[in-house]
């Protein structure tokens, strides 16, 4: 059915819950599960003679992104280890997470991508977007939605 299903994690429950019901599918399709976590970008916040007390280097930067990276792609890993499915992680930077997991979809050969969604409906829905939406919208493969 599937070969390899990625699974975009951000940590929150709700995304713990998708890479559950992820992993759960990968064991009956005899699917590996890719793990993949989207980081906001680096954002150079200095203005004319000021700089901000909490002002950090590109290089602190990457490395507070790729520690809280490992965390949240360490939860894949630990259910993908004990249900017997093969997993690889995966993360980068970039403030448009839609693109990232598209570009994450081609680049390691997934064929379902399996997302939490929020569910939000109404104005909320228009003014905040949503990144599940932008991946419906702009990917060839089957996407997989969990609330």
């Amino acid at each position: 059915m599937f070969r390899n299903i990625l699974v975009p994690t951000d940590g929150s429950a709700l995304s713990r819950k998708a890479v559950k019901k992820a992993v759960a599918l990968a064991k009956l399709s005899g699917a590996k599960v890719t793990g993949f976590h989207v980081a906001p970008a680096y954002k150079f916040n200095v203005y004319a003679d000021y700089i901000p007390p909490d002002f950090i280097l590109p290089k602190e930067y990457e490395a507070k992104a790729k520690k809280i990276a490992a965390k949240h792609l360490e939860a894949v890993k630990k259910e993908c280890a004990a249900a017997g499915v093969s997993c690889a992680v995966y993360s980068v930077c970039s403030d448009f997470a839609a693109d990232a997991i598209i570009k994450a979809a081609k680049k390691y050969k997934c064929d379902l991508v399996a997302m939490a969604s929020h569910g939000r409906s109404g104005l909320s829905k228009l003014l905040i977007g949503s990144e599940t939406q932008k991946v419906l919208a702009g990917i060839k493969i089957p996407v997989l939605v969990l609330r």
